[in-house]
């Protein structure tokens, strides 16, 4: 498998012919991308999709690639089981990436008057949207104090011909090397990737330190470094097996109104940093997919997002307590608001240690839940009944009010200041507590065999 985001819907397909649905019906650039994930999802499925024939545009869309942890550990090379374990490891060896001199995307270069954003089929997600949106677009700059590079995903509004509205609302590297270009009254030179392997997006919400690149990070997901290669009209590297590239910058002092458009928490959103990007070239390869992600609560817009939560909060307690035998960051919390950590105790006051190291971690986290390792944290149920019958509310509840938070939570304020709440739901460590109830291991083991030759 290359480091190409065809090479891997190839592999995924083979391996799983039916997680890989080619729509050959004609589909409309308004809505129609959106209503078919949500209806795969209403059927608990998450196949990656290739419609291939849009109307009004010789390019397909491919949507759903990174919406399920199966697709996700296929990418690792991995099962699914040890996929967040996996991740966790990898993105602690970082491999610097390698150049290429004649990437794919340069096959054909739209720039001056051949430049128009309506060349690409660009959909509108969910009626109430603003307009059209990128959702797909990895964003790559470069810091202009240290040069070290970095990617993440933002919306992007389509405004123009050249011009879309940006917003950097997670207040993480981007948000800050906008920051630092627009102090020097410089704009930010950067580019927008489209249609990339599962891994790059993965390697892009990593939190590596500030002097490691998150190609780097992406390197080390591969196990190889990552092939990167020149813009045409500006001075930076992208993947070099991106479909399509977005050459330009961010305006410096220029704001403009960006949205409303449904994000991950399930709501429309207005709150936004209001950046202007104008584009400089539109570069893409023979006959190029276009990548979209679902917007609102779709799992190809939140599963890795819970996926790299997890690692890195598994990372973050490790260092500090022996034994983490569980962490999950549910789709139930918009794999960003709620995360449950189990651990084996070894000394008094672990479970409410875990609390504001988890919370630490990263700022949109709000609600921390530490169970026994006997609870199964990817089994909601087993994690509430460990709340309902361990804990207590004058013993057991850690609150902090005045955090920082996420600026597109709804229930926070206009700053994304919220308040966060940790719950030990552990049983009380080297006191006497009630016994669980478990079934002899031998006569579980019968009982499921009997099963299995009834029919399941």
């Amino acid at each position: 498998m290359g480091q190409d985001l065809r090479s891997f819907v190839a592999a995924y397909e083979r391996a799983f012919p039916s997680e890989v649905v080619r729509v050959t019906e004609p589909v409309v650039t308004d809505y129609d991308v959106m209503a078919l994930v949500l209806e795969y999802e209403r059927r608990r499925r998450f196949p990656i999709l290739l419609l291939e024939r849009v109307q009004g545009s010789d390019i397909p869309i491919v949507c759903n690639v990174v919406a399920s942890r199966r697709a996700l550990a296929f990418a690792l090379g991995v099962p699914e089981a040890g996929l967040a374990l996996e991740y966790a490891r990898r993105i602690k060896d970082p491999i610097k990436p390698v150049s290429v001199a004649d990437p794919l995307f340069r096959q054909h270069v739209l720039t001056g008057p051949d430049l128009d954003l309506a060349r690409l089929p660009i959909p509108t997600y969910f009626p109430g949207d603003a307009g059209r949106y990128l959702t797909a677009g990895l964003l790559i700059a470069r810091d202009p104090e240290t040069g070290v590079e970095t990617e993440g995903y933002h919306r992007f509004q389509v405004k123009g011909r050249d011009r879309m509205g940006v917003s950097l609302h997670s207040r993480r590297r981007m948000f800050e090397y906008q920051r630092r270009a627009e102090a020097r009254k410089q704009p930010l030179p950067c580019a927008v990737a489209l249609g990339v392997h599962p891994l790059v997006s993965m390697g892009s919400l990593a939190y590596p330190p500030p002097d490691v690149g998150k190609f780097e990070v992406v390197g080390g997901l591969f196990g190889e470094p990552l092939e990167v290669a020149q813009c045409a009209t500006i001075d930076l590297q992208v993947p070099a097996a991106a479909e399509i590239v977005i050459e330009g910058e961010i305006l410096p002092g220029v704001r403009e109104p960006e949205g409303p458009f449904g994000e991950f928490t399930g709501y429309f959103s207005r709150r936004s940093t209001e950046h202007v990007f104008v584009a400089s070239a539109i570069a893409m390869r023979e006959r190029p997919w276009f990548q979209s992600i679902g917007s609102g609560r779709a799992g190809d817009h939140i599963t890795t997002l819970g996926l790299v939560r997890e690692a890195e909060i598994h990372n973050a307690v490790s260092r500090v307590i022996p034994n983490v035998t569980g962490v999950h960051v549910p789709l139930s919390g918009t794999s960003s608001f709620t995360a449950y950590v189990a651990i084996k105790q070894s000394r008094p006051g672990e479970a409410k240690h875990v609390i504001p190291i988890v919370l630490g971690v990263d700022h949109y986290l709000k609600l921390v839940i530490v169970v026994d390792d006997d609870i199964d944290v990817f089994d909601e149920a087993d994690v509430l009944w460990a709340v309902a019958t361990r804990m207590q509310a004058d013993r057991d509840l850690v609150t902090i009010a005045g955090s920082l938070g996420a600026m597109l939570d709804p229930s926070a304020d206009e700053r994304g200041i919220t308040a966060k709440l940790g719950i030990d739901a552990t049983r009380p460590f080297g006191e006497p507590f009630a016994e669980k109830l478990v079934m002899d291991t031998a006569r579980m083991a019968w009982a499921r065999a009997l099963v299995d030759r009834l029919g399941g």
